[in-house]
């Protein structure tokens, strides 16, 4: 896996982390949880786009460039939709607020990749 790749889903694992240890501390269990269910949502949607989008991905062809891109972002639309559903339809005592602050949490971390770039 490229070394950038690394970088971002293994800094999205440890924000994710990190707010579930402020959650468990300033707020409750819950929402700990709650927030760890949120980020893992974000992360196994980042890692299906990037393994299929990597899988797609040969040789310097812009069509297949293309089409790698939107088959990875397709699989990751795909794998937070039900994400979500499952979590929706099987806990119900899930905190919504710190469930998305979870999953956005880690859209952070594209933003942080690209101030690394410069």
């Amino acid at each position: 896996m490229h070394p950038q790749v690394s970088w971002i889903l293994s800094r999205q694992a440890a924000l994710t982390i990190a707010l579930a240890l402020i959650a468990v501390l300033f707020v409750d269990g819950n929402a700990a949880v709650s927030v760890l269910i949120g980020g893992s949502i974000g992360l196994v949607a980042n890692l299906g786009y990037v393994l299929r989008a990597l899988r797609m991905s040969s040789g310097s062809d812009p069509i297949k460039a293309y089409r790698a891109q939107a088959g990875g972002e397709g699989l990751k639309f795909i794998l937070t939709l039900a994400g979500f559903a499952l979590v929706f339809i099987g806990f119900k005592e899930v905190a919504v607020l710190p469930l998305f602050l979870g999953y956005a949490s880690t859209f952070v971390i594209y933003w942080m990749a690209l101030l690394k770039q410069r």
